[in-house]
């Protein structure tokens, strides 16, 4: 379930009745775990891909659980005090040879239970079955902070900004686990410390591209800046693989790869002219 974007935090009967569950919205990749049992645990990105190999300790955290839990999470670092989301983009190694930087799984829903899909259970239910079945487990996993109280949510989101809270994520309380509904029952209030954008074509090889050529929603169009890591390049490369048209020159940017669908990426831009740095793609 992906949350629609919203101006401003809906009221506690603003999502069609029933209540609204407010949670920390986090800086990190989202991804669905699931335990296993004796086999390796997967965690599936939006896209399909399995995290795993690339973050072994949430991988052998979420393998200790009971077979056939399945999660719904945000697989996120902290380092010094913050949210580090630019750690997440370095290399396993990189990250292991950091002793300061720390990796958390931080689970916001329940899918299953051993031999039970409880998918079409209110969200409440879902979130007491969560919290139950995390309630012995340590770190890395630990449940998404929650409440039904607007106004302790907006403290919180006041109160832990400066480590990194990105915003809120609010959904009827009543909600079952379902996509097709995703855009009615899930929302997303997001701090405006960055922008969203419009990919319109890649720079560099299509399977490892360089930067992004991006119109803002008040029509500039940029090139991002620094180069983009490996990481963020396969990420991409990835997601614009079947949106792909013939490659151009474009009369600004050199040659790219133009894009034939929207791609949205979020984006800082700072300075005079103005510059603007990949953060990460959109989808949330």
């Amino acid at each position: 379930m992906r949350p629609t974007a919203v101006p401003s935090v809906p009221p506690a009967d603003g999502l069609g009745g029933g209540g609204v569950q407010y949670e920390l919205k986090l800086d990190g990749f989202r991804c669905v775990a699931f335990a296993r049992g004796d086999r390796p645990a997967v965690l599936q990105s939006r896209s399909g891909r399995d995290l795993a190999p690339e973050f072994p300790p949430i991988a052998a955290a979420v393998a200790r659980l009971p077979e056939g839990v399945v999660m719904d999470a945000e697989l996120v670092a902290w380092r010094s005090g913050r949210f580090a989301f630019e750690e997440l983009l370095r290399t396993r190694q990189a990250r292991a040879a950091a002793p300061d930087v720390a990796l958390g799984l931080v689970a916001f829903d329940l899918l299953a239970l051993p031999g039970r899909d409880v998918r079409s259970l209110p969200l409440t239910d879902r979130r007491r079955l969560l919290l139950a079945a995390l309630a012995d487990v340590p770190p890395p996993i630990q449940p998404v902070m929650a409440t039904t109280d607007r106004a302790e949510a907006l403290e919180w989101m006041a109160q832990l900004a400066d480590i990194g809270v990105e915003g809120l994520v609010c959904k009827a309380a009543g909600s079952p686990y379902s996509p097709r509904r995703a855009g009615r029952a899930w929302v997303k209030y997001r701090r405006s410390d960055t922008v969203d954008a419009t990919v319109r074509a890649l720079t560099g090889p299509a399977d490892r591209p360089h930067a992004l050529v991006v119109r803002l929603d008040d029509d500039r169009v940029l090139l991002t800046t620094p180069r983009l890591t490996a990481v963020q390049a396969r990420e991409l490369a990835e997601a614009a693989a079947p949106l792909l048209g013939p490659p151009a020159v474009d009369p600004d940017h050199g040659p790219v790869h133009p894009l034939t669908a929207p791609l949205r990426a979020e984006l800082t831009v700072t300075g005079r002219p103005p510059t603007a740095t990949f953060v990460r793609l959109r989808g949330d």
